[in-house]
């Protein structure tokens, strides 16, 4: 299935005509359809005009309140599920300055109250000590984009001051590979497991470590964020994903929830990290 921006916008237009449709033909006005469905009469209309992009559950509500018959109901629902899904390449970013992303991020960590990262890979952003993210920030194949990455890790480490929120809370979850996987010098390494060590004590942070050698019946396929149960984005290599639909996020925080029953926790996890690193300093020496 194409996600292309311009597949993107014809299909919502599609869907809020569809409905607009769907609500002339019923002979309801928008305030009665508003009551129906336990809305604003304003919401109704945002979503009529293309203004607002109506999640999966708004769009239940609205096809039982005007009785559309299930053939033309799961049609919409597909619509809406397909609509519901962003994808921006890196490349894009990159064209408006990766540092913009940073900022991004930043409005979406100030607006969410339970973030849960899942990183098979490589730790996120907001664990990354300097060094450690300039090199994930560079590039790395001829293919990838420019990209200013001094002003995108400043952009990066001025970011972190949200972890001291302590209204918010931050659950990191990584694979021994995420921690051990060499990405910068083995001095940046141990900078970057003693500094995840230390963010571990935060009372709003709790971080585990799933090691390799335990039995889990999941395969850590790709970087996931879970931002409240509000939607999951996805990491590539090409770009990143947006799912809103609740489905996909609860199969998201359920995945999350599998694997963070696997893992060291706590004291243990602090005590893995610290131990990564004597290892990277083990290697320097």
């Amino acid at each position: 299935m194409p996600i292309e921006p311009e597949t993107q916008a014809r299909e919502r237009k599609d869907l809020a005509e569809a409905l607009r449709g769907l609500r002339h033909a019923s002979g309801l006005s928008g305030e009665r359809l508003a009551l129906r469905c336990n809305m604003s009469q304003t919401k109704i209309s945002r979503i009529e005009t293309g203004r607002a992009l109506p999640t999966v559950i708004d769009v239940e509500r609205i096809l039982n309140a005007l009785a559309v018959p299930d053939e033309v109901a799961d049609e919409l629902l597909r619509l809406t599920r397909r609509a519901n899904v962003d994808y921006a390449s890196w490349r894009a970013y990159a064209r408006v300055g990766l540092y913009h992303k940073q900022a991004e991020l930043r409005a979406l960590e100030s607006s969410s109250r339970v973030m849960r990262h899942f990183l098979p890979a490589v730790p996120t952003g907001l664990l990354h000590v300097r060094e450690y993210a300039t090199e994930t920030l560079s590039p790395t194949v001829a293919s990838d984009p420019v990209r200013d990455v001094s002003r995108t890790v400043q952009a990066r480490m001025d970011r972190q001051s949200i972890l001291d929120d302590t209204s918010r809370s931050f659950w990191f979850l990584m694979t021994e590979q995420a921690v051990k996987w060499q990405r910068a010098s083995t001095e940046a390494m141990a900078a970057q497991c003693a500094h995840m060590a230390e963010v571990n004590t935060k009372p709003n942070v709790e971080m585990g470590i799933v090691p390799q050698g335990v039995q889990v019946p999941g395969t850590p396929m790709n970087i996931f964020v879970v931002y409240d149960d509000r939607l999951v984005t996805i990491e590539l290599f090409s770009g990143e994903v947006v799912l809103r639909d609740p489905r996909d996020i609860a199969q998201h925080l359920n995945l999350f929830d599998l694997f963070w029953s696997h893992a060291l926790t706590g004291d243990d996890a602090s005590e893995f990290l610290e131990e990564a690193v004597h290892g990277f300093m083990r290697q320097r020496n």
